[in-house]
């Protein structure tokens, strides 16, 4: 199994969705198919506990579970997860605490909605991430607003080595993604927008964490590939199946995503969600006509 360097910090961080029954309680069992498909995709991380897995919907005891599920199929990828959802820093340290006991390769921390303050979010975060011996990455969780950090607390941050990348969630190149970039130091940018993931490459960006990789990480470890290889016209071609992947399931995110894997041969994996999301017959077929396309050009199987 593969160990969190600073040599293989960068590629895809595959984001892990939460199967749910009917009754919206979890179905541990598809989850640990799931985490297989996943690695099957090829990527290099796998990011459990995130928002793409409702964390915030999910009790602590149940985070762990899949934290620890994740960390049980990780193959040869490295398995990171959130650890700082419950409301305080007291009740935060602790929870960064169960999380390591779970085997993850490194931890994420949410901005936790300060990131109008710089001064008090550069204290919270290097109190938590000092508490840890693993790796630390940070995340711009738009459920804990206002969630942007600036890229002068990012650059206090990633200076001496304490905090290894960040899930930028800007979605824009000029004073956001860019902004971290110029302030990364020996860390590494991860992106969650789609539309600019290849100008963010260009800029020096080198990493993904971002939602359409729930269902289709092998779309993002090609055009990781292809770019770091110097192949950019592959990359881009790579890049603009990404935007035709993004754009499929971004109507009804996250529960598209999870009918495209269930058609992808996670045949268990429903498409129910705890949030008010709800997949129609006529949406449900688009997705069909997804796939199917997506098969016949050797995109997906």
């Amino acid at each position: 199994m593969s160990k969190l360097t600073r040599d293989n910090k960068d590629g895809i961080y595959s984001l892990m969705l939460t199967p749910f029954f009917e009754d919206r309680s979890i179905d541990y069992n598809t989850y640990e198919k799931y985490a297989d498909w996943q690695v099957e995709q090829g990527v290099d991380h796998l990011f459990a506990v995130c928002g793409s897995s409702e964390m915030r919907e999910l009790s602590l005891e149940e985070r762990l579970k899949l934290a620890t599920l994740t960390v049980k199929h990780k193959g040869n990828t490295t398995v990171v997860a959130t650890a700082n959802i419950e409301e305080t820093k007291e009740e935060n340290l602790e929870e960064i605490k169960k999380m390591e006991q779970t085997g993850v390769d490194g931890i994420v921390l949410t901005t936790k909605g300060m990131g109008d303050n710089d001064d008090a979010l550069v204290e919270y975060i290097r109190e938590l991430a000092s508490s840890t011996s693993l790796p630390t990455f940070l995340y711009e969780f738009p459920g804990f607003r206002p969630h942007i950090m600036s890229g002068k607390a990012y650059g206090e941050l990633t200076k001496d080595g304490l905090i290894w990348g960040i899930k930028d969630t800007t979605c824009k190149m000029e004073g956001g993604i860019q902004e971290k970039i110029d302030n990364m130091n020996d860390s590494t940018i991860i992106q969650a927008n789609m539309p600019f993931l290849f100008d963010a490459y260009v800029a020096g960006a080198r990493g993904v964490m971002a939602t359409p990789t729930s269902c289709g990480g092998a779309f993002f470890q090609r055009f990781h590939e292809a770019f770091v290889a110097g192949d950019i016209e592959t990359a881009k071609q790579r890049y603009n199946e990404i935007i035709l992947l993004d754009n499929a399931i971004n109507d009804g995110f996250c529960a598209s995503a999870k009918e495209l894997i269930r058609l992808q041969g996670v045949d268990t994996f429903n498409w129910y969600t705890r949030g008010s999301h709800h997949l129609d017959s006529a949406r449900l077929r688009s997705l069909k006509s997804f796939h199917d396309w997506c098969v016949a050009n050797g995109l997906m199987k």
